[in-house]
């Protein structure tokens, strides 16, 4: 590190005087650094390289150290060429560092993006460099450079002189044209872990005698999000606002950022449904100085935090966050199931951008905490069907949360619900695998000991109010499909069935290659939903019947050629070359197996 330069005219910010002037002093790029360092050492040098990565990282500065790592000369001469190695200061190196050395261009291509600048270097790069080893070309931000200004660069950049080296930099590679990077070198910058960049900013306060604690640092390097020059600033930031030792709680009020330990405290709560210690916990927070949006963001950034330790169990290892985060994620992880985790980050990224958007940020929050918290005991889809098919009881997904809250703590088991008192009941309208709005309309005198009805006791209800259909034939089938409008079902039957037998409750099928996996089972379900009868769908052996849609088709052709066979519409071809059958139109149906040609009036040889 130079920090042993110190500016004379006043304080230098932390992110100037920490700044690296060395491969060595470069934290997570190790990939890059070792490319480098071979290159260097085979002699194997392009004649461009691109840097690309986040604010932050370090891109201007690798752009820097490169140059003056092919440029490094000392006093005596010992060095004759490019080096990665430099202990010492050469004789090109303060000014290269400092931007000021006249074989060392850099250039801003934000402001200097048109044809002109261009030509400029054109012309500047074919005389020889003044005292450095190499004419090195800086250009940062080079994506902002106009097309005309990157295909007037293109052919210097592709044959540049011996002596001419161009370093590029972009935060928006994607924005340079393909023809540009396949000339270059490309680098991409590494967003700098958590850890590696705590103990970057312990070491750096130590050199400052700062008194920093590890929680403080470790909130700094999260919300830097991998940017060095951005813990460094806050870093700065922080030892202002502390004036004195920096602790957590001055950077969590600096950074408007709420407690690690609350927000365990709120996602807990959140999971067992507890929407009024949530709400309080919320209110709280922002009380003492949290931003509502932000801490949304932390809730959001605490679910991911407990998927990936539920996935890989290494993640909890990360220094970088708390002990109770580390202890309770765990315990979170295998508590909780997949689906629960998942439902609650995508509610909490809509939430997000609705605390946005709202006028009232605090309100917004509310609700969408309301909403997680009413949420954390419904079950997912899937959940659902799957307590259906094990006749009523609630699946796994109940007993995966943790004890405690409103209707959490209920018993549950594959035969039915075994507490039935009022005070068990749970929040939402109806219990787990019946329908919204329907459970919770019946009186409360109604008896509830008994034990719940079997999967098809609500369909049979139904259909004691109206006669069965009578379902003979796979016509028939599909015309109950049209008339309960499942379109889906209805297509289904008709282009991916081929009947077999179908007798009452038993339907017998072979399928097309096209079908669906879960056809058999959608169709047993439904079946038994519309006619309150419970049906066995079989896959057969047996080729069977062809579909109804090839049926379809092999009649219209047979149709088309009967049509066809008739004398006046054969005359009619033969009148209009060209003219084709697109369509037959049946005038009332036909008897079974009759031919169409019966419908057409008779054909009088002696009419003209």
């Amino acid at each position: 590190m130079n920090d042993a330069t110190t500016d004379e005219t006043g304080y230098r910010v932390l992110a100037r005087k920490y700044r690296p002037s060395t491969f060595d002093d470069l934290i997570g790029q190790d990939a890059m650094v070792r490319t480098v360092s071979n290159a260097f050492e085979t002699g194997r040098i392009p004649q461009a390289w691109i840097l690309t990565g986040v604010r932050g990282v370090g891109k201007t500065t690798t752009a820097r150290i490169l140059a003056r790592a092919l440029n490094y000369e000392l006093p005596d001469g010992s060095v004759t060429g490019p080096t990665i190695k430099m202990p010492v200061l050469g004789t090109q190196c303060q000014a290269i560092m400092e931007s000021r050395h006249m074989d060392v261009l850099e250039m801003d291509a934000a402001s200097h993006n048109g044809v002109d600048d261009v030509r400029q270097i054109n012309d500047a790069i074919r005389y020889a460099p003044v005292s450095a080893r190499y004419k090195v070309y800086i250009l940062d931000e080079v994506h902002m450079l106009s097309g005309a200004a990157f295909n007037a660069l293109l052919k210097t950049l592709e044959e540049p002189p011996p002596h001419a080296k161009f370093i590029f930099a972009t935060t928006e590679i994607r924005k340079v044209p393909v023809t540009v990077l396949s000339r270059c070198q490309r680098f991409d910058l590494r967003r700098v872990d958590a850890s590696l960049l705590v103990d970057h900013l312990a070491g750096i306060a130590t050199k400052e005698n700062v008194d920093a604690e590890q929680g403080a640092l470790a909130l700094i390097a999260r919300a830097a999000e991998g940017s060095v020059r951005d813990s460094l600033s806050l870093l700065d930031q922080a030892i202002a606002h502390a004036a004195g030792p920096v602790r957590a709680d001055d950077v969590r009020q600096m950074l408007g950022l709420a407690d690690r330990v609350r927000i365990v405290d709120l996602f807990e709560a959140l999971m067992k449904g507890d929407a009024a210690a949530a709400l309080k916990e919320l209110r709280e927070q922002y009380d003492i100085g949290a931003d509502p949006a932000v801490l949304l963001a932390d809730l959001a950034e605490f679910t991911h935090f407990v998927t990936r330790v539920k996935v890989v169990p290494s993640v909890a290892d990360d220094v970088s966050l708390s002990e109770a985060e580390r202890t309770r994620g765990r315990a979170f992880a295998t508590q909780l199931s997949m689906r629960v985790l998942s439902r609650a980050w995508q509610m909490l990224l809509k939430g997000m951008n609705e605390v946005a958007q709202a006028a009232r940020p605090l309100a917004a929050a509310e609700m969408v905490l309301v909403r997680i918290a009413y949420a954390a005991d419904l079950p997912t889809p899937d959940e659902v069907i799957r307590s259906l098919d094990n006749g009523g009881g609630v699946s796994e997904g109940a007993a995966a949360r943790p004890a405690g809250g409103n209707g959490s703590g209920q018993s549950h088991g594959n035969g039915g619900v075994t507490a039935a008192s009022s005070a068990s009941a749970p929040r939402y309208d109806a219990p787990r695998g019946a329908p919204r709005g329907s459970a919770m309309t019946a009186p409360m005198t109604a008896p509830m000991a008994a034990p719940m009805q079997s999967p098809m006791a609500a369909p049979r209800a139904a259909a004691d109010a109206a006669p069965a259909p009578a379902l003979g034939k796979l016509e028939d089938i599909v015309a109950l499909a049209a008339d309960k409008r499942d379109v889906t079902m209805k297509m289904a039957l008709e282009r991916d069935v081929r009947l077999v037998r179908c007798e009452e409750g038993r339907l017998e099928i072979a399928l097309e290659a096209s079908a669906r996996p879960t056809l058999v089972n959608e169709l047993s379900r439904k079946l038994g939903e519309w006619t309150g009868k419970r049906w066995m769908v079989v896959v057969s052996t047996e080729p069977g019947a062809p579909t109804l849609k090839a049926q379809a088709e092999a009649r219209e052709v047979e149709l088309k050629r009967g049509v066809r066979a008739n004398p006046l519409v054969r005359s009619v071809l033969d009148r209009f070359p060209g003219a084709e059958i697109v369509g037959v139109s049946v005038r009332g149906e036909t008897a079974e197996g009759e031919d169409f040609a019966g419908d057409m009036p008779p054909y009088d040889d002696e009419q003209d």
